[in-house]
């Protein structure tokens, strides 16, 4: 007889495998019981599935979405559909096994509009609709369907939709209670006012708050931002001449409550000065790019050189930074408390400065040129708790071979997680890397060693067979924890 675990346990055991989208597919197709229960897990947020597996790929699970969506349309959509002549997969009268978007808990309104272009270009239907007609009326119809659904929203996208050829008020004509829990909203301004007006009435407790300014900002989001009772996290985005200021009002009264916000630009004249405001950040970001990356931009940040936030931990600058010296001058007020710092800036001064006037680190992201090996050290010994360290490899910077050497003779024993950008082909041969390996299986620290390599326009050591093959061999000791490879990326949150 075989034995079956409750329902209430596997759903407990399934739940620690939310964000492991491929693992939870697999579990679908087990047999019925965990069908049942790893189905709901997987379908509060499909919308990132697709980025779960190689890009090759993804088309194949953006039609899968999308056909589980349309056999899920009440009839009336169906044949809406049909006389309209939109056939981007075969509409079929066979029930779904489950109620899909009953079990949806994160709606991206954008992200569904993405999926049905990129489905509609592939398969090309013939019909008297342009393009974006069609991908409106099959949007409208599966958000409807979402509508008449879902009980309870946790988080909603709706920002401008490019293909579609619709006002920006396709979605929500009546506002529902199934948007009073909402805790996280990404949204843009030029969304019709009426929408923002609606869901005020109701939602009052988002934690999580993202706004991409196009043209004006309405009162009623105005209004929304102000009514809310505890907003942690800002997200701003303003791009091609627009700006934020026209909210910072609204933002006053959430001076006590924002913890972590993050401003994204292409116009480096923005002000900064409003963050002064927010006294209790323990997390600021900033990707701000211009016409010459890498230049020292945004003046405005002189406004916060002086300024002390007691709670601050984090501190990422993802693109273009502010002067040295501004930075030097707020890592004196603040850097005591900071554990993570991000900066793509190669300033020998500033570097010297950062273990000196940030000595409780964790996580570090700075780039050392070739010359600057001993403040590496300087950086692992004054750090005792740096936990992980991304630096860049090759001619103008670091030698690979001399950072894994410092490593083992200068890091403390919180130490376990290496990330390599090369800016040139790598050079570390296996004898290196074993060399580098029986060091740390010596320490007297017991973590594996996590290594991560960024790939970039240069091979790095992964292209080496023999490489891989003595990682394999001490990954099979214990030694190594795993080696990563990733596609590089300015920004991982």
């Amino acid at each position: 007889m075989s034995f079956q675990f409750p329902d209430d346990c596997l759903n407990e055991i399934f739940e620690y495998l939310e964000e492991d989208k491929i693992s939870l597919h697999s579990c679908l197709l087990v047999n019925r019981q965990w069908c049942r229960t790893s189905v709901r897990i997987l379908w509060r947020n499909v919308w990132n599935f697709k980025y779960s597996v190689p890009y090759s790929n993804r088309l194949r699970i953006e039609k899968a979405i999308l056909s589980t969506l349309i056999a899920c349309l009440p009839e009336e959509s169906k044949e809406l559909l049909h006389r309209s002549e939109i056939s981007i997969l075969p509409i079929t009268s066979k029930s779904p096994l489950f109620n899909y978007a009953a079990y949806c808990k994160v709606l991206s309104i954008c992200e569904i509009g993405r999926i049905i272009d990129n489905v509609h270009k592939s398969e090309s239907p013939i019909t008297s609709l342009s393009l974006k007609e069609g991908n409106y009326l099959v949007v409208r119809e599966i958000v409807k369907m979402f509508m008449d659904q879902i009980t309870s929203l946790k988080k909603l996208t709706y920002y401008f939709i490019t293909f579609v050829n619709a006002p920006n008020d396709l979605c929500f004509p009546e506002i529902k209670n199934y948007l009073s829990n909402l805790s996280e909203l990404r949204c843009s301004s030029s969304i019709h006012s009426e929408f923002f007006y609606q869901l005020s009435q109701i939602c009052h407790n988002l934690r999580s708050l993202t706004v991409e300014f196009v043209n004006d900002v309405s009162d009623e989001l105005k209004r929304l931002i102000f009514l809310q009772n505890n907003l942690i996290n800002l997200n701003l985005l303003a791009y091609g001449g627009n700006n934020w200021k026209n909210i910072i009002p609204a933002l006053t009264k959430h001076s006590s409550t924002l913890k972590k916000i993050h401003l994204y630009s292409n116009n480096n004249d923005l002000s900064l000065s409003f963050i002064t405001l927010f006294s209790n950040l323990q997390d600021i970001r900033f990707s701000f790019f211009g016409r010459t990356f890498g230049t020292h931009y945004f003046e405005d940040f002189k406004h916060l050189q002086h300024v002390i936030f007691n709670e601050l931990k984090t501190l990422k600058f993802y693109f273009n930074c502010p002067k040295p010296e501004y930075i030097i001058k707020f890592l004196e007020n603040n850097g005591k408390t900071i554990k993570e710092i991000y900066l793509k800036l190669n300033n020998n001064c500033l570097n010297l400065y950062i273990p000196k006037l940030c000595p409780n680190l964790r996580s570090l992201v700075v780039k050392f040129n070739s010359d600057e090996l001993n403040t590496l050290i300087t950086v692992f010994l004054s750090c005792k708790d740096l936990e992980s360290i991304e630096i860049w490899c090759g001619k103008r910077f670091l030698n690979e071979k001399e950072v894994l050497e410092v490593i083992i003779k200068y890091s403390q024993k919180n130490f376990c997680k290496l990330k390599i950008n090369n800016d040139s082909p790598s050079e570390l041969s296996p004898n290196d890397l074993e060399t580098f390996f029986i060091g740390w299986k010596n320490r007297k620290t017991n973590k594996p060693f996590n290594l991560i390599i960024n790939k970039n326009n240069y091979n790095g050591l992964e292209v080496n067979e023999n490489n891989m093959r003595m990682i394999k061999k001490y990954e099979n000791l214990g030694i190594v924890k795993k080696l990563e490879t990733k596609e590089f990326c300015d920004e991982e949150d």
